[in-house]
């Protein structure tokens, strides 16, 4: 009795805590500070094409790609005796090779992933498959690539459960089912590079922080990770270097066409479900005040460019972006509008026809309509 009352009261006092801690006055709600309108209204991005005072567009481009890599802060450094890699298991699937290799993308450390081979006579057009976010950590390439024999039963269960965002057909496979090389591989924090103590999403952001007193952003050593993963995919004997191509949903989505536009081993991007402007992302206007955080926060890049400039880094380059209308994430005002400024960079470079933008009826998912839609994309352009 007196353990169940101690209890209660216990209870009593955290609730009477919480609300009494609130004072009157704030600074900040909702994840947001209260002049977040005013932040909004001073983003005029000096750098975006079109604002900027340069001109030429070839000379814009290495100027934007310039500031966001400046916007990175400190890079991993390479490793010493470049990518070395081993195989650390391989399987024969219906049509193609798996392989879980482990690579050295960096001095500091080495990174998991998974490749599929097509049969045949190669060399084969490839694809840097990424993972997305999901507020789910426990596994990151098996999101794109059915696991391997080798890894434990758990992993397997949890990537099979995951299916069901990308309508029960693992992305990865598919593509090599139709020939092309896939890779895929663990970003920061996910999968087998997560945490000792297990995964906990809630743990991210502060990691990130911490990561930041080194003088390193971690999302950035995301990108990072992928423009290296790319140079090794392109080193493959199975792979024409001259064709490849890289495609995600949701935090993937970001991850390919950050990497389209860093990468020139990068020949055709594709993105579904995670593109938006500033403006509507981070205003009181929604529900939701943040996608992703810390997983796509370069210091101080909104002050130069938004996302669609980015993303326009990579304009002649042909690019597919799906959105869908029901994305509670991504605010349809703002997806058009980065659509819009999008078109109009890739028409001024006579290149309008390279990017295809599309919203379709759907909430945040990669269904197999979408990944058919991709598989004819790089049929069309690798």
């Amino acid at each position: 009795m007196k353990k169940l009352l101690l209890i209660l009261f216990t209870i009593h006092f955290l609730l009477f805590t919480a609300s009494a801690q609130k004072r009157a006055k704030y600074e900040f709600k909702r994840n947001l500070p209260v002049y977040a309108d005013s932040l909004i209204a001073d983003f005029d991005y000096p750098l975006a094409w079109g604002n900027s005072n340069i001109k030429d567009f070839g000379e814009w481009k290495k100027a934007a790609r310039q500031k966001v890599f400046d916007c990175m802060l400190m890079p991993p450094p390479a490793p010493t005796n470049g990518f070395e890699a081993k195989v650390l298991f391989e399987e024969q699937r219906d049509g193609y090779k798996a392989r879980k290799i482990e690579i050295r993308l960096s001095r500091y450390y080495t990174v998991p992933a998974y490749v599929l081979i097509p049969d045949g006579k190669g060399p084969f057009p490839a694809v840097n498959c990424l993972h997305d976010h999901g507020a789910h950590l426990f596994i990151g390439k098996e999101k794109m690539i059915r696991p391997l024999a080798c890894e434990d039963s758990t992993v397997i269960r949890d990537a099979n459960d995951w299916l069901k965002g990308y309508e029960g057909q693992f992305f990865g496979d598919f593509l090599a089912r139709n020939g092309y090389v896939v890779f895929s591989a663990d970003a920061p924090m996910w999968g087998e590079r997560g945490q000792m103590e297990g995964a906990n999403r809630d743990r991210y952001d502060m990691i990130a922080g911490n990561m930041m007193m080194y003088g390193i952003d971690l999302s950035a050593w995301m990108t990072y990770d992928d423009i290296s993963g790319t140079e090794f995919l392109a080193q493959m004997s199975e792979v024409d270097a001259s064709r490849i191509g890289c495609t995600g949903w949701s935090m993937g989505a970001y991850r390919a066409w950050m990497l389209s536009a860093l990468s020139d081993r990068i020949k055709v991007g594709t993105a579904i479900c995670w593109m938006v402007t500033a403006d509507e992302q981070m205003s009181f206007k929604y529900s939701r005040t943040e996608n992703g955080g810390f997983a796509n926060c370069f210091p101080g890049l909104r002050r130069w460019l938004d996302y669609p400039h980015v993303a326009s880094i990579a304009c002649p380059k042909p690019m597919l972006f799906i959105n869908g209308s029901q994305d509670k994430l991504f605010p349809v005002a703002g997806v058009e509008k980065a659509f819009r400024t999008m078109h109009e960079t890739w028409e001024s470079q006579g290149a309008g026809d390279q990017i295809v933008t599309e919203l379709w009826d759907m909430p945040h998912s990669c269904p197999k309509k979408a990944q058919e839609c991709i598989l004819q994309f790089f049929k069309k352009y690798l």
